[in-house]
Parts: C-alpha cells; structure tokens; sequence
C-alpha cells in the first residue's frame, strides 16, 4: 500500500470524541457507551513479508513463526487492556490462529463471521504486484482505477467486499451494542470499515497502510455516527 495521505471530513458535533482516555479508546459521555470494534488484523504468515497477494480465493495459510509471536503480543496487549468482551473472527487460517491466542488469553470463546474474510483476489492470488503488473496488465489498472473492477479470473471487487462487511458491521453491531469487541481480520475488511466510518471516498482504501498485527479502534455511537480512534497501532510489537 502507499503511504497514509491526510484526509478532513466535517464531523457533526455529536458525533466528536471527548479528551481520549490514555487507552485512545475512550467514549464520548454525552452519547453514552459506544459500541466499540478494536480490529486485529492477523499475523504474518510466509506471504506476508513477500508482498503477495493472499485473499480467501487461494491457498489459506497458517500463521509463520512470526505470526505467532505476533499474535501472542496482541494477546498481551489486549490482556493488559481488559475491556475486550467477545472475539469474532474471519473464517480464514491466520484469523483463525489469531484470535484463538488472543481468545485463550482473555477467556472468552471465538465467534466466526464470514464476512470479516479478506478479498477473493482471483487468478492474483499467491502472486506479488510486480507479477500481476506483467501478467494482467490492463486488469491491474482497471482495479486500481476504480472499486469496481475486479480482479482476474472472477475475483471480487472492493465494492462488492464493502457490501459485506457493511452487512457484517450491521450484524455484529446488533448483536454487541455497547459493548467492546474484538474483531481479527485483514487488511481491506478493516481499511473499509475505516473508510465507511469515516465517510471517505473508496480511493481511500489505497491511501491506508496497515501491518501485520496492527490494533486499529471505530467506535459507533447510538445517533449513528462513528470516531476512528486507533489506526495501525504496532507499539505491542517492539
């Protein structure tokens, strides 16, 4: 991904956080207790560090060495904090793997959503963007022109992935108001669910760079609006 370009939104007053709790996750009094999503995204596994392409329509990797360690590191981060109270993950390995270290950690069960699983990225999927770069051309800048080109070979277009992670956003919002909830997923679930939250436009999904392991924060208040509080965070890491 490129490198986080700064973005304004106008933001009723309603909807703007109180001074944040040294957490960065605090909640706004006047609206009352939020319903607040703290998004994990998976460790590593052997694609990550190669930069290629691993959606839910390729092979579905374990967690690396280094995904491991990494996760147990969000677990004791998460631990420390105390204040996740249910854990729903993708159905995919990593997630999986993921939230279940984080899960034995906290003492609470892991529930899977199959809309929190990543792109479905076709015939790129295993490949880095180089290759797609030599292999589909004309494709690959379709898919970066626009969310609703696809990939090669019947993958998914970011537009259709915002359709179902707005429904599974819905869902998981019924299902957990007011509460804190731990949601281990990847990288385009949690990119869109900061951009619906913050109302920017779909370009914006190229515009947000996260790491593997990162912590990122929405809470969602009762008048219907949403604060991005936590992005990218890596400090559990070093």
């Amino acid at each position: 991904g490129t490198a986080a370009a700064p973005a304004s939104a106008a933001v009723p007053a309603s909807a703007a956080p109180a001074a944040a709790s040294g957490t960065g996750w605090g909640a706004s009094a006047d609206l009352g207790a939020p319903t607040t999503f703290v998004l994990l995204r998976h460790g590593e596994t052997a694609l990550t560090p190669q930069k290629r392409f691993s959606g839910s329509g390729g092979g579905d990797p374990e967690l690396s060495e280094a995904g491991r360690r990494q996760a147990e590191a969000a677990a004791a981060a998460l631990a420390a904090r105390g204040t996740v109270q249910a854990v729903v993950s993708s159905p995919l390995r990593r997630c999986r793997e993921t939230a279940g270290t984080v899960a034995a950690r906290l003492g609470l069960p892991v529930e899977v959503d199959e809309g929190l699983r990543e792109t479905d990225f076709g015939a790129w999927e295993g490949l880095t963007f180089a290759e797609v770069r030599e292999r589909h051309p004309q494709d690959l800048d379709a898919w970066l022109a626009s969310t609703k080109a696809a990939p090669t070979g019947g993958g998914e277009s970011f537009a259709a992935v915002a359709r179902r992670v707005a429904a599974a956003r819905d869902r998981l919002l019924a299902a957990h108001q007011g509460r804190t909830v731990l949601l281990v997923t990847h990288v385009t679930p949690i990119k869109t669910l900061a951009r619906l939250a913050l109302g920017a436009p779909p370009e914006s999904l190229f515009r947000m760079e996260l790491s593997a392991a990162s912590l990122s924060a929405l809470a969602y208040y009762a008048d219907g609006n949403a604060s991005l509080r936590l992005l990218n965070d890596t400090s559990h890491l070093r």
